[in-house]
């Protein structure tokens, strides 16, 4: 069941990201699915107004500043995948974005905010196929991972056969995750068994490759197929379950984004199994970002602010970070065009 009528903490403020290092070494185990379990599928509720009615107190209740905003905002940089599915893509821009992801932020603010030993760097780049080679090219010994998108990006209609190839093409072209999209027709008709079958496909044509399933929810009208089909994509092995392809109508959005979370702690209490989350498409402002990551802290806990279970995807996001914290350095707000992404 997923409900919005958890407690929430007293107001105040968070506290801050103690640091930027990674909470821990520990080895996450991939999500290895599990059987298909219809009657848990079909039990499931949502009750939209108490979700809608938890969402708005987020932002209000978990505010922070000054110093601690500037943590955070850190925070969000690492979390990011940073993003281009443009028809006018070049090699050139996706090599100029990864040289973004590698050094996120101007020098100056780096000095002036102390962090310089600290190794900022995006969690991922996503492209399309095509600009895999030269994103993993661009990016050799960082460590940042290459993401593609994958199986028809973005409507998933394309025929399952080309949509499984693309996958490997993608994996053997070095890409490290994949960003897959579901066929939202199988959620409309309740069917789903084919729903998980194609699911599980695609989870057996990544390999190694982590597998981030891809809801497009602004097509899933209602709250309750939202929470449905990210309890089959989790059954069926996907690794991160993530909002929107960005190119809906509606993308992410706080009460979306809190049924997810809840049926990833539903599945982590039934299984053990650790998911990730993805919210995707209309996060832009840092302020957005700020009510993301208090989210994760309150829904999941300190284990989701790490890039293995949480990113953004994300393409203008971090241009208004850095103007962000450019205003916590100078205490003057810099134009955008001074921080171009490519």
């Amino acid at each position: 069941m997923v409900s919005g009528d958890k407690p929430s903490p007293t107001p105040g403020q968070i506290r801050p990201v103690p640091n930027l290092a990674p909470e821990s070494t520990r080895h996450r185990a991939r999500n290895p699915g599990m059987p298909l379990e219809l009657d848990w599928v079909r039990d499931v509720r949502v009750n939209r107004s108490a979700v809608e009615r938890r969402a708005a107190t987020i932002g209000p209740r978990r505010g922070v500043k000054k110093d601690w905003q500037a943590a955070w905002l850190l925070r969000a940089i690492r979390l990011m995948d940073l993003t281009t599915l443009a028809g006018d893509d070049t090699p050139g821009r996706v090599q100029r974005l990864c040289a973004k992801a590698r050094r996120p932020l101007e020098q100056h603010l780096v000095d002036a905010l102390g962090v310089g030993g600290l190794d900022i760097r995006v969690g991922a780049v996503c492209v399309y196929h095509e600009m895999v080679p030269t994103a993993v090219a661009a990016l050799a010994g960082s460590g940042i991972p290459v993401a593609a998108v994958s199986t028809g990006f973005p409507a998933g209609l394309s025929p399952l056969a080309q949509r499984i190839r693309e996958i490997e093409a993608s994996v053997a072209a070095g890409a490290d995750e994949i960003d897959i999209v579901i066929t939202r027709a199988h959620l409309f008709t309740g069917n789903w068994q084919a729903l998980y079958d194609e699911v599980k496909a695609f989870r057996e044509a990544c390999g190694e490759a982590h597998m981030k399933a891809i809801l497009a929810t602004g097509d899933l009208r209602v709250l309750r197929n939202v929470a449905r089909a990210s309890l089959v994509c989790m059954m069926a092995g996907a690794d991160f379950i993530k909002t929107s392809t960005g190119k809906e109508a509606q993308n992410a959005t706080l009460p979306v984004s809190l049924v997810m979370v809840r049926m990833i702690r539903e599945y982590l209490e039934r299984t053990g199994i650790e998911i990730g989350f993805k919210p995707a498409g209309g996060i832009s402002q840092a302020k957005q970002a700020l009510v993301y990551l208090a989210m994760m802290k309150d829904e999941l806990g300190r284990a989701w602010l790490e890039p293995e279970l949480f990113r953004f995807g994300a393409s203008s996001l971090l241009t208004d970070i850095e103007r962000q914290l450019a205003h916590h350095v100078t205490g003057r707000y810099s134009a955008a065009y001074r921080h171009p992404l490519a």
